[in-house]
C-alpha cells in the first residue's frame, strides 16, 4: 500500500495541472473554448521543441530497441484485431465506426498524456519517441485510410484515393513527426547544434507537459462527462483501453517477447494511456460517434490518473 500511495504521489502535479484545468472551464474562470490555444501552443511549438533537443542529444541505439518496438506493434495490432472484430460483430458499426473504435481502444494520448507523465515519473520521455513514431505512421494511417474507405462508400461520387493519401500526407508532416525526423536526423547525421539552440528549445519544450495538460483540462472540463445515455459499446471501449490492452501489452512483452526491466514498465505504462485527444477531431472530420469520441476521450483520461500507480507497481 505504501508503494501505491508513493506512486500516485508522483503523479499528484499531473493531477494537480489537469485539475486546474477542468475547475477553471466548470467555473468558467477561463473558457473551455479557450483550450485549443493552449493546445495549438503545445501540440504546434512546445512540444516539437522538446522533441528535437531531446532526440539530438539521446542515445538513438537504446531509444529504438527492436524488441521493444516488435512487442508493442504486436500488441497493437492484436488490440485492432480484436477491437475491429467485436465492433463489426457485436455493434454492427460501419467501416468509419470500426475505426473510430479501434483508434479508441487501441492509440493512446502521447502528446498531452504520456509526455507530461513521463517527465514527472522517470524526467525522461525518450521511449516514447519510438511509439509517437509507430502510432502515426502506422496505427494513424491505417485508420485514415479505413476512414477515407467509409467515406467513399457512403459517397460514391468521392474518389477515395485521393483523399486516403492526403490524409496519409497529413499525418506524416505533423509537426511532432517532424520535429522527430529533425531529432533522429541531426543525431545520426552529427550536425552540430550550438548549445545556446539546445538551451532554447529545453526552455521551450519544458512548458510542454504542463500546458498541454491544462488544455486537456480545460477541454474535459469544458464537455463535461455524459453518465446517461451511453452507447452500449461506451464503457466495453473504456475497459478495454484501460484494463486489457495494459494487461496484453505486459502478457506479450514479459511472456512472448521476454522484455524486463524499464522497457516493460515503459511500454506497459505507455499501452495504459487514455485514448487518444484527436479521436474527437476525427470524428468530427468523418461525421461518425462524435458523441462516443467525446466521451471515451474524457472518462479515459480520469480513468488513466486513477490506474496508472497501479499499472506501475505490476509492470514493476
Amino acid at each position: 500500500m505504501s508503494d501505491l500511495v508513493a506512486t500516485a504521489g508522483k503523479l499528484a502535479p499531473v493531477a494537480l495541472v489537469f485539475g486546474a484545468g477542468v475547475v477553471f472551464a466548470r467555473r468558467k474562470i477561463i473558457g473551455a473554448e479557450v483550450s485549443k490555444a493552449f493546445s495549438e501552443f503545445a501540440f504546434l511549438f512546445a512540444i516539437p521543441c522538446y522533441l528535437v533537443g531531446s532526440l539530438y542529444s539521446s542515445d538513438l541505439g537504446r531509444l529504438f530497441d527492436p524488441r521493444a518496438i516488435a512487442a508493442y506493434l504486436v500488441t497493437a495490432l492484436l488490440g485492432m484485431v480484436a477491437v475491429g472484430w467485436w465492433s463489426r460483430r457485436v455493434t454492427g458499426a460501419d467501416a468509419r465506426g470500426v475505426a473510430l473504435r479501434v483508434m479508441a481502444g487501441v492509440q493512446v494520448n502521447t502528446t498531452y498524456f504520456a509526455i507530461p507523465v513521463f517527465v514527472l515519473l522517470f524526467g525522461d520521455v525518450t521511449p516514447i519517441f519510438p511509439i509517437i513514431l509507430l502510432q502515426v505512421c502506422v496505427l494513424t494511417v491505417v485508420v485514415i485510410a479505413v476512414m477515407e474507405f467509409g467515406a467513399g462508400q457512403a459517397d460514391p461520387d468521392k474518389p477515395a484515393s485521393g483523399a486516403v493519401l492526403r490524409g496519409v500526407l497529413a499525418a506524416l508532416a505533423t509537426p511532432i513527426v517532424v520535429a522527430c525526423y529533425l531529432g533522429i536526423g541531426a543525431n545520426v547525421a552529427k550536425v552540430p547544434v550550438p548549445r545556446w539552440l539546445l538551451d532554447a528549445l529545453s526552455f521551450a519544450g519544458n512548458a510542454a507537459a504542463p500546458v498541454a495538460l491544462f488544455a486537456l483540462g480545460l477541454h474535459l472540463g469544458g464537455t463535461g462527462l455524459r453518465m446517461r445515455g451511453a452507447l452500449r459499446d461506451e464503457y466495453a471501449l473504456i475497459a478495454f483501453k484501460c484494463l486489457a490492452f495494459p494487461l496484453l501489452a505486459l502478457l506479450i512483452c514479459k511472456y512472448l517477447f521476454d522484455i524486463r526491466g524499464s522497457w516493460l514498465t515503459y511500454l506497459v505504462l505507455i499501452a495504459a494511456m487514455p485514448a487518444p485527444q484527436n479521436l474527437f477531431i476525427f470524428a468530427q472530420r468523418y461525421d461518425t460517434d462524435v458523441d462516443l469520441a467525446a466521451s471515451v476521450v474524457a472518462k479515459t483520461s480520469l480513468l488513466a490518473l486513477v490506474l496508472l500507480p497501479v499499472w506501475l507497481l505490476v509492470a514493476r
